[in-house]
């Protein structure tokens, strides 16, 4: 299908642009430190402002949580968005205990609860769960990226092989993290503390990693992330089953910083943004090579 054009309205560059669970609206995030929601046919539906700086991401909350958006910026605040009538949108709480620019934020898969994880140019990532009495709780990883985290995602809820495997489903709470290290480390929340859940940090790309993304696995034994680096590669790091090792493959070198890297809803369809103005869907073949299905133009 041909592309369609929506015109924002922001009259700075755009960082980020996300659209709600029933792809009828489409919210942006951009320098000019408003984030603004259209319809997809242009209709400008609502102007967020309260950051004082660039906002860099904005992500939308799942809908059994109420209609809500959470967004991040260069000022160090986290704000979630409340929309208490159609279109009417309210800061319902802003975060401010990082340091400096926050740079990456992401809602936890649903079946954990409204809790949304940050990454933050301080070294630092927080995770906020809301509690029922409209208070949140804060955990975090010091330091987790000592020189800036720039990107955050959650692994799937379901334990990787849970659909092979029998017994009761119990919800995984893992992270990964890029970072100006030029790593990618994994984490998990296991007796109210994270920890690293890989022997070392990921290491294959030579500049700073921009975006990492984990995929959806639908209860299959295999987990996969992707991450896009400055240094203009994509690498898709599998482990074949729990406990094993992270084993990482360069999908492309695209000679251009990568800035984002993008899962479909089933797992099996990598979009990547890059440097060169083109954004690429890539499929991984029947003999573990990835391949290049088209240019969206």
């Amino acid at each position: 299908m041909p592309g369609q054009k929506i015109e924002t309205g922001h009259s700075d560059i755009i960082h980020d642009v996300s659209m709600d669970y029933y792809g009828k609206r489409v919210a942006s995030a951009s320098s000019d430190a408003t984030i603004k929601i259209n319809s997809l046919t242009s209709v400008p539906l609502a102007t967020l402002t309260g950051h004082n700086g660039p906002v860099w991401q904005v992500t939308w909350a799942h809908p059994k949580f109420g209609s809500l958006l959470a967004s991040c910026s260069y000022d160090g605040t986290v704000i979630i968005w409340k929309e208490d009538n159609l279109n009417t949108w309210t800061p319902a709480h802003t975060f401010n205990d990082h340091k400096s620019s926050v740079n990456s934020i992401a809602w936890a898969p649903h079946e954990l609860g409204l809790c949304l994880a940050c990454g933050s140019s301080d070294g630092n990532i927080s995770v906020y769960t809301a509690r029922s009495d409209g208070g949140w709780d804060t955990t975090k990883i010091e330091q987790a990226h000592p020189v800036g985290v720039t990107s955050v995602t959650w692994a799937p809820s379901m334990e990787p092989g849970s659909l092979i495997g029998s017994g009761e489903f119990e919800p995984v709470q893992k992270l990964a993290s890029g970072g100006n290290d030029n790593t990618v480390k994994i984490w998990k929340f296991a007796n109210g503390v994270w920890k690293m859940d890989c022997v070392s940090a990921l290491k294959m790309h030579t500049d700073l990693v921009r975006d990492v993304a984990w995929a959806p696995n639908l209860g299959l034994p295999k987990s996969t992330i992707a991450s896009g680096s400055q240094d203009g590669r994509v690498v898709i790091w599998t482990m074949a089953k729990e406990g094993e090792e992270w084993k990482g493959k360069v999908l492309n070198d695209f000679n251009a910083p990568v800035w984002r890297v993008s899962w479909s809803l089933t797992g099996n369809l990598l979009a990547v943004a890059s440097g060169d103005n083109n954004v690429t869907l890539w499929k991984e073949a029947v003999d573990g090579e990835w391949q290049q299905v088209t240019t969206v133009e």
